[in-house]
């Protein structure tokens, strides 16, 4: 497939990917569905592919059955990052960018500053992960639990 010339059946995707922003799709809201049971169905999403080298965000949106402050959904991520997702959940408030988190062994990094709540019951969270290096980590840690 030609990536760098416009396409019949992908014409943004060949439309000057260095230098746009293109919508596209993404598997990835079906697979959470297929991993997590209890969100199959209830969870869509799509990609934006931007001219950056590695690196991913994730811009979740969701409404909350039960209320919660965006401070106790901070305080609740922070205690599972350094708890038991420890390894795979990080965690941080400091002032980031996509290039902070290139080579990143944790799944995925939940950014503090960076989601927002609209009410108590709607809230858009934030995390980053570079998908190359913590694939590939996740990998590795299987393979130490198969072999155990």
């Amino acid at each position: 497939k030609t990536v760098d010339g416009p396409s019949h059946k992908d014409w943004r995707g060949g439309r000057g990917a260095s230098q746009n922003i293109i919508p596209s799709s993404t598997g990835a809201a079906k697979a959470v569905g297929k991993v997590l049971p209890e969100l199959n169905g209830k969870l869509t999403g799509m990609a934006f592919r931007v001219p950056t080298p590695n690196v991913s965000v994730v811009d979740l949106t969701v409404r909350l059955e039960k209320a919660a402050t965006y401070e106790q959904i901070k305080a609740a991520v922070k205690a599972a990052a350094e708890g038991e997702m420890k390894g795979v959940l990080g965690y941080t408030e400091d002032d980031v960018v996509s290039t902070d988190f290139n080579g990143e062994v944790c799944t995925s990094v939940f950014d503090a500053k960076a989601g927002i709540a609209l009410n108590d019951n709607f809230v858009k969270l934030v995390s980053w992960y570079d998908n190359e290096t913590g694939y590939s980590n996740k990998v590795l840690d299987l393979i130490a639990h198969i072999s155990k």
